[in-house]
């Protein structure tokens, strides 16, 4: 008896052998939820990263717009939006994302090299510099130049300068008056 017990046994192990070596495959061992590697893999290793282009448009005022390009690594969709929740999605593409910001400020440019002025047809304007010597930004309302005081007129050929936004506002609020009805 001892013989066949032996014999049995052997025949068991064969048959184990055969079956680990010719049917059982890294597939099931994974399905089994026995797989080593995925017991080793932490949830950093399985993200990954996606790198993208973030285009800032800042809309002020004046009716500039600045431009900031950088490149942006998401690891997480829910912080990255969470990080331009201020902004407005303009487009998207897959490598290429564009906010847009309206700004309640006049321009870098215009308070640093901004003056009010007065263009060779009488249109109250914004210059990129003094008024008669740059190019001009942005253009608002013709004015009545025969009702404009000649301290005023005097001021916009000579250019006033523009270094806030509360100056921004006055200026157009003081001119408003002198403006040629349409």
């Amino acid at each position: 008896m001892t013989m066949k017990v032996r014999i049995v046994f052997m025949v068991m192990l064969l048959i184990g052998a055969f079956y680990f070596t010719f049917f059982y495959t890294e597939e099931k061992q994974a399905a089994d939820g026995s797989s080593l590697l995925e017991l080793n893999e932490t949830p950093a290793e399985v993200a990954s990263a996606h790198t993208v282009t973030v285009i800032l448009e800042r809309v002020y005022l004046d009716g500039e717009v600045s431009e900031e390009i950088v490149q942006e690594t998401i690891w997480s969709m829910e912080d990255f939006w969470a990080a331009y929740e201020d902004w407005q999605l303009m487009d998207m593409t897959e490598d290429q994302i564009v906010f847009q910001k309206q700004m309640d400020d006049i321009s870098p440019l215009l308070k640093t090299n901004g003056y009010f002025g007065i263009s060779d047809n009488g249109v109250l304007s914004i210059f990129n510099g003094k008024p008669g010597q740059a190019e001009i930004i942005q253009s608002f309302f013709q004015i009545d130049v025969e009702k404009l005081e000649s301290k005023r007129h005097d001021d916009l050929v000579k250019g006033i300068p523009i270094k806030s936004k509360q100056e921004y506002e006055e200026v157009l609020e003081q001119y408003k008056p002198y403006s040629v009805p349409k």
